[in-house]
């Protein structure tokens, strides 16, 4: 059995043909095409705007590289289907056309206009017939214009000489998804966090090369299931809940949440000063000569929802968070604050009947998450009325469904969103002076000890 695996997996290598192309290179390709049984277009203005942003923010580099392509060369015909990066493709493709009506709408005639206008005979012409993909199309394209308003020559001739694909083409459609599955499976850099590792190891200030070692070390030294799972657990759906946005699965398409900014490169927006205050003093005051002297060291201040500083700052928040997520529900548990009535919640919460099930899972995740967010961000503060109002806030969803799908937690955080009340507020009073519903009539299974303690507490009616 593993000789055949063996063989099938040299085969697929040696039908593979790679290369380096540029930008301007692979969409000359005028056969390219987006074959039927692809998804349609489904790239939103977040994904656009990170994607022009990237350009932007590497155009001084040598080179940059958008990502893997995996072509299917038809033999019967011309066509080179896109099997995978077709996203990209027709975002990229949108980009080089309001290049082009750019230039001919301010009339400019210079080498780089030349070059587009050459380009534009040359360039591949994709039709799309389903409406989600015409849509997003549309209304991405109107995006892009204004994105790239400021692009000037420079700018342009990096896109379409320094940015580059490395392009992957096989002749057999089946050997073509193997491929592409082999990748998925084993390459690393099509996992969200990975993606994320790659792109702010670039971030690092070259000051910063000798500690470069040390944090990526860190990084490895964690379990990649662990990060995996903080990333689309918590940090996830912390950061899109908080800004009202859908938390439902967290892929590739999804990184640009935590690609925060450079503030060597935005020293022109008075926002950053705070920013470039905060992380300069913090080094200066953990080197200073009076920390040896008297052994303090002070931990650069991290926030689940605030802006990220690229680079070795994402490293240590991932780091911070990783711990904090793995500790603070025990230390909660343990704290000595804890009155008689958060306690008999966390002890119930351990152990009612149902507590198993997925939609059970679902519900303590929320919990959880909603928790720590709020201690994040106002401490011990009026924690024992916090663990009472939230836990009323998350099982209210388990009690009210037989069968919970991790859709309908997802509704239910838009439609009653404490996250985003916890973003906006200034004190604890603020997240926790609303009045929560009253369960009429509890229809789930397996959860008696919960609902005995809704009625403890006056949110369900003992004679329903």
């Amino acid at each position: 059995m593993n000789d055949v695996l063996l063989k099938e997996k040299k085969s697929v290598k040696e039908s593979v043909f790679s290369r380096v192309v540029s930008v301007k290179e692979f969409l000359s390709n005028r056969y390219l095409t987006i074959p039927i049984y692809q998804r349609p277009y489904k790239w939103n203005h977040n994904h656009v705007g990170q994607l022009v942003n990237d350009i932007k923010t590497f155009k001084n580099k040598p080179l940059y590289r958008f990502g893997t392509i995996v072509i299917h060369k038809e033999e019967t015909n011309s066509a080179y289907n896109i099997v995978d990066g077709q996203q990209r493709t027709i975002t990229i493709l949108l980009i080089i056309h309001a290049l082009i009506e750019k230039y001919k709408t301010n009339k400019t005639i210079n080498d780089t206009s030349k070059e587009l206008f050459e380009l534009e005979k040359h360039l591949v012409e994709l039709f799309f017939t389903h409406p989600v993909s015409q849509q997003n199309i549309f209304e991405n394209y109107q995006h892009i214009v204004r994105l790239v308003s400021d692009f000037d020559d420079y700018m342009v001739n990096f896109l379409l000489y320094k940015c580059e694909f490395i392009e992957f083409t096989l002749k057999d459609i089946s050997e073509a998804f193997q491929f592409f599955d082999s990748q998925n499976s084993r390459g690393k850099d099509l996992d969200p966090h990975d993606l994320l590792k790659a792109y702010h190891l670039r971030e690092f200030d070259e000051s910063e090369n000798k500690i470069k070692l040390k944090i990526v070390n860190q990084w490895e030294n964690t379990e990649d299931d662990e990060l995996a799972h903080l990333f689309s657990e918590y940090l996830y759906r912390i950061k899109g809940w908080s800004s009202a946005e859908s938390a439902r699965e967290f892929s590739k398409n999804e990184i640009y949440l935590f690609k925060g900014i450079n503030i060597h490169e935005l020293n022109q927006f008075p926002y950053s000063k705070s920013l470039r205050i905060l992380h300069y003093f913090v080094d200066d005051y953990n080197n200073s000569f009076h920390r040896k002297i008297d052994q303090s060291f002070y931990h650069y201040p991290f926030q689940l929802d605030q802006t990220i500083i690229n680079g070795r700052r994402f490293f240590e928040m991932i780091h911070h968070y990783h711990n904090v997520f793995n500790t603070m529900v025990r230390s909660i548990k343990n704290n000595p604050i804890l009155n008689l009535q958060s306690k008999k919640i966390l002890e119930t919460i351990d152990n009612y009947e149902g507590l198993g099930r997925t939609g059970d899972l679902y519900t303590r995740l929320l919990f959880d998450t909603i928790l720590i967010y709020y201690v994040d961000k106002f401490g011990e503060n009026d924690l024992n009325a916090a663990i009472q109002y939230f836990f009323i806030w998350a099982f209210n969803l388990r009690l009210n469904y037989q069968s919970l799908q991790f859709s309908s937690v997802d509704n239910y955080v838009l439609e009653h969103n404490m996250f985003k009340k916890i973003k906006d507020a200034f004190t604890p009073q603020q997240v926790i002076k609303e009045n929560l519903s009253i369960t009429q009539n509890p229809i789930s299974s397996k959860t008696q000890k919960i609902i005995d303690l809704f009625v403890e507490f006056n949110f369900i009616r003992k004679d329903a």
